[in-house]
């Protein structure tokens, strides 16, 4: 094998630093940056990066030399950093996270790729879990940590040329450069962009694959499944695999699995039925790769969850339950928001937009659902939209969005985490559910913390 130097710019993001362990793991020489650590935070990822010998550097473009051969980019990154200037003024091969991430999967035997626009973390999460825990030597690389495991992405090291799990994502475009062995999409809906401009990539990915799986209960996925021959999972009648639930909360799920004239209990220690139909689709695919039925049901059953996917942090001595979560589009905060509300009589929401892009994209979308979400004693506040730096047009605010909802909601809007903080503790009542919701921003797990510690 030929030894490479690798540069990944935006090393701390959850995609980007699980390639970077396994670029490491695989004997590359691995340096990477991040805006986020020139700031002073996420520490915790830039130490473990550190600890596997990978080396960090400010992201300036000072490190970007002559010797790196192969520069990876973060599609959150801007396309004109002095980094990036710096690799393309000396030729060097660059190439986004996702088209390396490809080649991990169509490279491997087999390769498996998750996709759709909510739940693939949770699932890749999940295989990851039944194949590490069940013995099974694979590469695992998901956008989420086993939840008490870590603060950055999913990695599971595994040998070069064996079975490789990756979560593919849309949001720039290039699911088309995919080719697994297995592929699946759990669900299309209006994410990072129109249905209409989604559709096309799905589509080159649903006929890429060697065995498709689509999610049964999702009319896109379903109608791609139709189209490539997939075999269909869920809750609906026509699902070959069909899902049949037996309770969504409100500490834990439960359905029993109807698959190959056989039946599987799935008792997951996480509630909701989004979270049911996530394991639904780890366990076919664990299936698919040879992981013994019986394994595949005990394992789930004490599976520790995923970081920020609903996340219990705790219960403070008034019974208020508080839970951290990544939702940041309508489907995810759907989803969110009815898991807590099964399991208390108030909810107490937080909701951080994780950019001033997606908070323009979701407006109109976050207008119209909210209200239907909210039952009249809950409460639902905005947290000012978050900036991760860099040249964006911040012409929307969460205050506007706030004061979109009907006056009736008596929607909140903090301008910082100490006021949303603030804004908990003055509505939080015992019993209550303590939900903080929103993506990108690394300080939102030490703000539910805080709250949890305040209540």
């Amino acid at each position: 094998m030929t030894t490479l130097r690798y540069h990944f710019s935006g090393i701390a993001g959850a995609g980007m630093g699980p390639l970077a362990c396994l670029m490491r793991a695989r004997g590359h020489a691995v340096q990477g940056s991040d805006r986020a650590f020139d700031l002073g935070k996420k520490q915790e990822i830039a130490a473990s990066l550190r600890r596997l010998g990978i080396e960090l550097a400010r992201q300036d473009g000072a490190a970007v030399t002559a010797a790196i051969d192969r520069f990876v980019y973060s599609a959150a990154v801007e396309v004109d950093t002095p980094e990036l200037r710096a690799a393309r003024a000396l030729g060097t091969d660059c190439l986004p996270r996702p088209q390396l991430l490809a080649e991990v999967v169509n490279t491997a035997s087999p390769g498996v790729a998750i996709a759709g626009t909510s739940g693939k973390s949770t699932i890749v999460g999940m295989i990851g879990w039944l194949l590490r825990e069940g013995g099974v030597q694979a590469t695992v690389l998901g956008g989420a940590d086993f939840a008490g495991e870590g603060a950055g992405g999913c990695f599971v090291a595994g040998p070069a040329e064996g079975l490789a799990v990756a979560e593919a994502c849309e949001s720039d475009g290039t699911l088309v450069g995919y080719h697994p062995a297995i592929g699946l999409i759990h669900n299309v809906t209006r994410d990072h962009d129109e249905l209409g401009a989604l559709r096309p990539q799905f589509t080159a990915f649903a006929r890429n694959c060697g065995r498709l799986l689509v999610g049964a209960d999702c009319p896109e996925a379903t109608a791609l499944g139709r189209r490539f021959k997939a075999a269909a999972y869920g809750v609906s009648p026509d699902a070959d695999a069909r899902l049949l639930v037996t309770s969504v909360g409100p500490r834990r799920a439960r359905g029993v699995l109807r698959h190959e004239g056989r039946d599987l209990t799935l008792d997951i220690p996480q509630p909701g039925l989004h979270n049911l139909l996530n394991a639904t689709a780890a366990a076919l695919v664990a299936l698919e790769l040879g992981v013994d039925a019986n394994t595949v049901v005990t394992l789930l059953a004490r599976f520790p969850g995923v970081a920020r996917r609903f996340e219990v942090l705790g219960t403070t001595a008034r019974d208020i339950l508080v839970v951290d979560d990544y939702a940041h589009n309508g489907e995810k905060l759907r989803a969110a928001i009815t898991t807590a509300q099964a399991g208390a009589a108030r909810v107490v929401a937080v909701f951080q937009p994780h950019g001033f892009g997606p908070a323009r994209f979701l407006r109109h979308e976050l207008r119209a659902l909210i209200p239907t979400l909210l039952r009249p004693q809950d409460r639902f506040c905005y947290a000012e939209i978050f900036y991760a730096g860099g040249t964006v047009a911040k012409d929307i605010s969460s205050r506007v969005l706030a004061d979109d909802l009907p006056e009736a909601l008596k929607c909140g809007y903090a301008r910082d985490h100490e006021a949303a903080r603030q804004w908990v503790v003055s509505e939080a009542r015992p019993g209550d559910t303590v939900l903080i919701m929103g993506a990108r921003d690394p300080d939102l797990p030490r703000l539910a913390r805080a709250v949890l510690k305040s209540l």
